[in-house]
């Protein structure tokens, strides 16, 4: 019988984590090198990277760890950071597709937006996370293994009540995020299915609402209508879920979308 802590170890393994220079993404890498993987960090632009993988090594001290500028958005790119990690580490194990944002910088309502902005967030959170996944596919089918995950968001799980939003002069959510993340939860459901008789896992993590700085009464509306009455912590509450999907312990687990959001996506 395999003991639980040992299969929650990732020795030996590389993770690529988009997106990973702050946040959550940092979170989630900060948590597979806790594991032991070795870890890509992208970002768009390289000193970023570099920043963040210096910082993580602060923390975890003998990690072994890379820095790579990545625009998933730009497929040659993923092709040649895919092709980089596999020269360097001789692997890809786990991919974490966390890099897309972008929900909240314009006027919320759908019929204020430009198509170019929604058509940006829809390529920038979508047909990014396809872009990278296409490009590392190769190599995990030849290796005969994989972990990937996507990071979706409860945006792409129920509608969103935009009086949140108005009540305390935050921008309101857009409807091209929602489309985007619903993409994300679908193809990684699709691609589960397509993979599989390779032992690729495909899961996909939809975050609620973590505090990063949100005004304070928006904290408040938000935190009444989460079952678990507070937003999620920065640092804390996501780290488990991404390292479970990454390692031995969740072998059985493909084609899911687990929602980290405090029970808000299922009680009204």
């Amino acid at each position: 019988m395999k003991n639980v802590f040992d299969m929650l170890r990732l020795d030996g393994k590389t993770a690529i984590v988009t997106g990973a220079k702050a946040g959550l993404g940092f979170d989630m890498a900060g948590a597979l090198a806790e594991a032991g993987a070795n870890i890509v960090i992208t970002s768009r632009t390289l000193d970023k990277a570099e920043a963040a993988v210096q910082e993580m090594k602060a923390l975890y001290p003998g990690m072994n760890a890379l820095a790579l500028e990545l625009d998933h958005n730009d497929f040659e790119q993923c092709e040649k950071a895919a092709a980089a990690v596999m020269a360097h580490f001789g692997a890809i194990d786990i991919l974490v597709n966390n890099a897309g944002g972008g929900s909240g910088a314009h006027a919320g309502a759908f019929w204020e937006r430009e198509p170019d902005d929604y058509i940006g967030i829809i390529q920038n959170n979508l047909i990014g996370v396809m872009n990278l996944t296409r490009a590392v596919c190769p190599y995990m089918i030849r290796q005969g293994h994989g972990k990937i995950i996507n990071v979706g968001s409860i945006a792409g799980v129920v509608g969103r009540d935009r009086e949140l939003y108005h009540k305390s002069g935050k921008n309101e959510q857009s409807a091209g995020y929602a489309a985007a993340k619903g993409g994300v939860i679908a193809v990684t459901r699709d691609l589960a299915c397509a993979l599989a008789p390779h032992n690729i896992c495909v899961n996909s993590i939809s975050p609620g609402g973590f505090y990063r700085g949100e005004p304070e009464a928006f904290v408040k509306l938000y935190s009444e209508i989460t079952p678990l009455g507070r937003m999620g912590k920065v640092g804390e509450d996501l780290k488990g879920t991404a390292l479970l999907l990454a390692s031995d312990a969740g072998n059985y687990i493909t084609g899911q979308n687990i929602a980290v959001d405090g029970g808000f996506s299922i009680c009204k």
